[in-house]
């Protein structure tokens, strides 16, 4: 798969080596000279490619080969120049999946399809989200957010008053936008089926559409 990473910062160089390694074809582009020099004398980041251009610039980005991209990642300090690479990458040169970088929680609201933005990550929402998470029994903690909000990753862990314990997932009569992509249960991933019987504690990870959130909550949590 064809992979362009806009951006050579720490997160940009850590993304394209990991990317590289797990099989991809990897450009990065950052518009610092320096920093892509850098890069390439670097064997940390063997196998990937790394080209100085600025990706605001249409030109500079046809030039780079945008258009031959499976993925398209705006991971720069700016939310600004993020937007616009999302922007051309899906407009100009209708990239199939462009994911984008949030540096600044108020901006998130920014990054949706509008923006030609397929799926966000906003660092501070995310620790949030994962702090939560680890501290949080029997309420709904959405992980990650994709096309814009309208779908997104979410996790409860069942609580001895959730109507899902001692449950199989085919009793549960979740609408067809929601999927439970995943059980954990003492430090084992469980891949789910309709048999698959929940237990109290069991950490479930839930794949679904804005529009599901309310049925997901009836599912797993107990009203008041």
């Amino acid at each position: 798969m064809r992979i362009i990473v806009v951006g050579a910062g720490k997160v940009g160089k850590h993304m394209a080596t990991d990317l590289s390694r797990g099989g991809h074809d990897v450009l990065v582009i950052d518009v610092s000279r320096e920093v892509v020099e850098q890069a390439r004398k670097s064997q940390e980041h063997a196998g990937v490619e790394f080209r100085v251009a600025d990706a605001c610039e249409v030109s500079q980005l046809e030039e780079a080969g945008l258009s031959k991209a499976d993925v398209v990642a705006a991971v720069t300090g700016d939310d600004e120049d993020n937007l616009v690479v999302s922007l051309l990458a899906k407009q100009e040169f209708g990239v199939p999946r462009v994911v984008a970088r949030v540096n600044h929680p108020k901006n998130e609201w920014l990054f949706n399809e509008t923006w030609g933005v397929d799926v966000s990550v906003s660092t501070p929402h995310l620790l949030t989200a994962l702090v939560e998470e680890a501290v949080t029994v029997g309420t709904l903690v959405r992980l990650l957010q994709f096309e814009g909000g309208k779908a997104g990753l979410e996790e409860v862990t069942l609580a001895e008053s959730s109507p899902a314990a001692g449950k199989q997932i085919a009793d549960l009569r979740l609408p067809r936008s929601c999927t439970i992509v995943a059980v954990l249960r003492d430090q084992t991933v469980i891949v789910p089926r309709g048999d698959t019987t929940l237990e109290i504690g069991d950490e479930v990870v839930v794949l679904s559409t804005s529009d599901s959130e309310d049925d997901v909550r009836a599912a797993f949590i107990a009203t008041a």
